[in-house]
């Protein structure tokens, strides 16, 4: 095998990916610099942040999900350089977005007293509820972030949406240090202080990324507003079933892990701290991941637009070959540092020793966690959602979950057990998407 004709194209998609991968981190870190701080409170604070952070979860990947459809119809527009048809696209997507983020932010309200009902433990409880009432606003500013963000990533200028984010970064990490433990004026809030620290740094997030594009000319034809005689509904239903299929993707993944976070609280408070702890470590390596199929989607459609399938077939085994090393050397770092890295979250013994446990197996399905998105990214890029999304519904629902509850409740496992099920069920994931992306590409090749 010519390896050279794959690795040519490692620095271009790195170009593309970086930015995405650092912007998407953000969101983490967000989440990490909460976590790290809540933690110092003690181990009953960090699971109800990991409480209130499964509901958050749920809304955020239907969210993300759907404003991914708004970059492959870009990105194919782009291609055709076709101005009009991405202004469209991009406009239609923000008023679909907006609607979105009210839909969850209504949505996680009157989802919160279910908490009251899932067996956890009292305490977390009392501390989730008025966490997550916070953080739910925060999702009118996100999808808002998400619709400017995933246009500009269609368009190949990913480094606007890492700007964004950083920024949010900088504004949640001082709001934490002020608002959990209290400084000069500012009263000691704890985990509400975390909860408020989320929702005005993504609120800083959208109104940067609007007031950087907007003083950009490049930007300056896609702006131009709709009128509402523009306004087309076959537009919104076109970006809708590409978007709703793909957010119901997103779902069953982070779905199955809210599910282990659900489970993990049946089993007690150190658990359900160590599995937030396993769970946090996992969605940074994750998010190199994800900005690599943010890549392969933006390079999919675009040789999709171009009509060139050749390249578009060796491209995306291009990004998924340099997926599976990244992602190996993540394996290789949760085994060595498996004791040291829960050290950075909470000083107690026992949700170190457990947290380590779960990275032996995290640092196993690092490589089909890693190779499913940049598939499923591919596959987006040829605007293929629907067989996809049935895929990922057996892998994690059929598969996955079933052997967590057999293994860590039913068997006794515990943590281990619910991670052994992840792992099956990315791995299922991995092999089935990977078939589809073969079968289709090489269809599209016959057909030249």
């Amino acid at each position: 095998m010519n390896f050279k004709k794959y690795t040519s194209e490692f620095k271009y998609n790195l170009e593309l990916a970086i930015p995405v991968i650092i912007g998407h981190l953000g969101h983490v870190l967000v989440g990490l610099a909460d976590n790290i701080m809540v933690g110092r409170l003690g181990a009953a604070p960090l699971a109800a942040v990991s409480l209130g952070n499964s509901f958050v979860f749920i809304a955020f990947s239907l969210g993300i999900g759907f404003s991914l459809a708004i970059t492959p119809l870009i990105a194919e527009a782009d291609g055709e350089g076709d101005i009009n048809k991405g202004r469209n696209l991009f406009q239609h997507g923000l008023i679909l977005c907006a609607v979105l983020g009210i839909s969850m932010f209504l949505m996680l309200l009157m989802a919160t007293p279910l908490m009251k009902y899932m067996d956890q433990p009292t305490e977390v409880v009392e501390l989730a509820i008025p966490y997550l009432r916070i953080v739910a606003f925060s999702m009118i500013p996100l999808m808002i972030f998400q619709a400017f963000k995933q246009f500009t990533d269609g368009l190949s200028q990913t480094k606007y949406g890492m700007h964004a984010t950083l920024i949010a970064n900088v504004v949640n990490v001082v709001l934490n240090f002020v608002l959990i433990y209290g400084f000069w004026i500012f009263p000691r809030l704890e985990l509400v202080g975390a909860a408020y620290g989320t929702l005005f740094s993504r609120f800083a997030m959208m109104f940067f990324i609007i007031l950087i594009m907007n003083s950009k000319a490049k930007f300056k034809p896609y702006f131009k507003r709709l009128k509402i005689a523009e306004i087309s509904k076959n537009v919104l239903s076109k970006i809708a079933n590409l978007g709703f299929p793909t957010a119901m993707q997103m779902l069953f993944e982070v779905g199955i892990f809210t599910a282990t976070v659900w489970l993990a609280g049946t089993l007690g408070t150190i658990d359900q701290a160590a599995n937030q702890i396993a769970l946090n470590l996992s969605s940074m390596t994750f998010m190199i991941a994800v900005g690599m199929g943010v890549a392969a989607t933006i390079r999919v459609g675009n040789q999709k637009g171009l009509q060139k399938h050749h390249d578009l077939r060796r491209i995306s085994f291009s990004i998924f070959l340099q997926v599976f090393m990244i992602e190996f050397i993540f394996a290789i770092a949760f085994f060595v540092l498996k004791d040291i890295l829960p050290l950075a979250y909470i000083d107690n013994d026992l949700v170190v020793k457990t947290a380590a446990s779960l990275l032996l197996i995290a640092g196993l399905f690092q490589l089909s966690d890693g190779f499913q998105v940049v598939v499923l990214g591919a596959l987006r890029g040829l605007q293929d959602v629907k067989i996809p999304t049935y895929i990922t519904f057996f892998a994690y629902w059929i598969v996955g979950l079933p052997i967590s509850y057999l293994l860590g409740i039913t068997y006794g496992w515990g943590s281990q057990g619910l991670w052994v099920g992840l792992l099956a069920g990315l791995t299922t994931s991995a092999v089935l998407l990977f078939l589809r992306f073969n079968y289709l590409s090489n269809k599209l090749i016959k057909k030249e």
